[in-house]
């Protein structure tokens, strides 16, 4: 189970990334599937109570909440998105990998874009409590240590040397910032819809 190496992945990176190897044969692509709808979900679940029940604040004096309408329809599209992005990156990477020299298979990829999302997607737990100043923290730390998980991680899962892994690895960071900018786009284009959030007033 995937989600058994998080607690290695934030703590021990190094030597978690090489018990994945070792037993990554025990993965079956149904077990990574369910874990990767786990973990896309958890940012939606905890930013739709953060909104409706506390709402968000920029100083910690009159909150904004959401109504739950539009707070359920904003939590089933952050977990789509995260869900395809995953996805999707996983293809980027399997397509790609050939030219450093990795054999991996097309769920081998996805399932190490799964690990390298995890610190990312935990980041969703500070929607519990939305203040922006903690989650522009909690934000720049998941997206320093996914990074830290990639570059340390690409050698070692694909099983090429460290310099292919490092130029693979910078190659990954350039697809993942298209497609975060692309999702940027679509969502300001559902916002323009009238798809975007419904606040409650005071």
């Amino acid at each position: 189970m995937l989600l058994n190496h998080i607690p290695g992945l934030l703590f021990n990176p190094r030597n978690e990334w090489s018990l994945i190897r070792s037993r990554f044969d025990q993965t079956t692509p149904l077990a990574a599937l369910r874990d990767l709808l786990i973990l896309s979900s958890l940012p939606g679940i905890c930013s739709f109570f953060g909104a409706v029940y506390f709402g968000w604040s920029a100083t910690g004096v009159t909150p904004v909440r959401v109504s739950a309408e539009s707070a359920v329809l904003m939590a089933f599209f952050s977990w789509l998105a995260i869900f395809a992005a995953v996805i999707m990156m996983g293809f980027f990477i399997h397509w790609m990998e050939k030219t450093y020299g990795s054999r991996r298979s097309y769920m081998d990829c996805i399932c190490f874009s799964i690990y390298v999302s995890v610190p990312l997607c935990l980041t969703g737990i500070g929607g519990l409590y939305p203040s922006i100043p903690i989650t522009m923290m909690l934000i720049l730390a998941g997206i320093s240590w996914s990074s830290w998980l990639l570059y340390l991680g690409t050698p070692l899962f694909m099983k090429i040397p460290e310099e292919r892994g490092f130029l693979f690895a910078n190659s990954i960071v350039c697809v993942a910032l298209v497609m975060l900018v692309s999702m940027k786009v679509v969502t300001v284009f559902f916002w323009e819809l009238g798809l975007g959030p419904e606040f409650i007033p005071d």
